[in-house]
């Protein structure tokens, strides 16, 4: 065997793809990068600033001061806080002198509605979660796998053809057998190519990840507006008036109609909503982007692929409508681009092929292999 033929034999065999050594299943990302940051953003953020209003809550004692009577003493000042902050209420005249009741009750809870939102934002995500990856788990495993193998058995085919053209006594018929296979599709992959197709007609997935970012808008605007609503009625409000002649004070003559009182926390509670509402209005955009990016196709992965034999889902204009679970599977192949050792050849190869200056000689990665193996002196050139 001459050295040439060594030599073409070694580069095949290293163009082949080892096989993974351990299982792509733990790998594999089923949330998009910008969809971890909004999670990370939505659910982390009130958790994080409820978190320091306990802490400022715990750490202060009490979270009201009441303008007690002098003529107190320290258990009834205590009592007048205690009271004052259990009921919240402001009592006040109006306009016409009538006596009015404000409640300001949504103060108190407000550390736990913080809570509350947080469980919303984690909604979306676990709708995902249970509802559509352990589906697109499976799909990606399978178009990943299947894309890097219809790498290795186009290289493997020419390994072959290099082998029957040695010891074939008429060159010219061989490459008239393989220009005529090219021409009926014998080298096509129709498992994987029939698969992304039908992923074409199924629409779960999108269906999914659009409600997925629905809900998302609905919480995140209803938060705002929540926030809003606590502004314009309550947050402008650190002191009020409190009555605690009730029950058995009622009667009492010493004890004072109203009692001044003021909110400790009062700047505390403003500036946590101010952060958490301005946060939330500049991630509706991102989010609206996340949903609109289904309406147009990412065809720069498929592109690449083009370069296997008869793989032509996009010259064929086989894509037609974005909004399919074809289209959801691709951004997220791109998303898990590392796994997908064969992309990186694929690119090179489509790299030099732009690179050539006889680009009507290489079309795919089989005629690319034919000329790195020595075959280009016998090859005819496409018209």
């Amino acid at each position: 065997m001459s050295l040439s033929h060594t030599a073409a034999e070694y580069m095949l065999s290293d163009a082949l793809l080892p096989d993974p050594g351990g299982s792509r299943a733990k790998g594999l990302r089923l949330e998009l990068p910008s969809d971890r940051l909004l999670k990370f953003v939505t659910v982390g953020l009130p958790l994080f600033l409820v978190s320091l209003a306990f802490a400022r809550e715990f750490s202060a004692g009490s979270q009201i001061s009441c303008f007690s009577p002098s003529n107190f003493t320290g258990k009834q000042s205590a009592y007048v806080d205690t009271a004052c902050w259990d009921s919240l209420i402001h009592h006040g005249f109006d306009a016409e002198g009538h006596a009015i009741t404000k409640s300001l009750w949504a103060l108190k809870v407000f550390p736990y509605s913080l809570l509350v939102v947080a469980v919303l934002m984690y909604m979306p995500y676990l709708l995902w979660r249970y509802a559509a990856a352990p589906a697109l788990h499976s799909d990606l495993l399978f178009i990943i796998d299947e894309l890097d193998k219809s790498y290795n058995r186009s290289v493997r085919l020419v390994q072959h053809m290099r082998k029957v053209q040695q010891a074939s006594a008429e060159p010219e018929r061989f490459w008239e057998e393989y220009e005529r296979a090219r021409r009926e599709r014998y080298f096509e992959f129709p498992l994987l190519e029939r698969y992304l197709t039908c992923k074409q007609h199924a629409h779960s997935l999108v269906f999914i990840y659009i409600l997925r970012n629905l809900l998302l808008l609905l919480f995140l605007a209803a938060t705002c507006l929540y926030l809003v609503f606590l502004h314009l009625n309550i947050f402008f409000q650190d002191e009020f008036s409190c009555s605690i002649k009730t029950g058995l004070l009622q009667a009492e003559p010493h004890i004072p109609s109203l009692i001044p009182c003021k909110l400790v926390f009062f700047s505390i509670f403003q500036l946590i909503s101010l952060s958490i509402g301005g946060v939330y209005v500049l991630l509706i955009p991102v989010v609206a982007y996340n949903a609109l990016q289904l309406c147009q196709w990412d065809k720069g992965l498929l592109s690449v692929y083009e370069m296997l034999p008869a793989f032509d889902l996009l010259s064929r204009k086989m894509l037609t409508c974005p909004l399919n679970d074809l289209n959801i599977i691709l951004l997220f192949l791109r998303a898990n681009i590392s796994e997908l050792t064969s992309f990186g050849r694929l690119n090179a190869v489509n790299a030099l092929r732009e690179a050539t200056a006889n680009k009507q000689d290489i079309d795919t990665v089989v005629d690319f292999m034919t000329l790195l193996a020595g075959l280009e002196t016998t090859k005819p050139k496409h018209p």
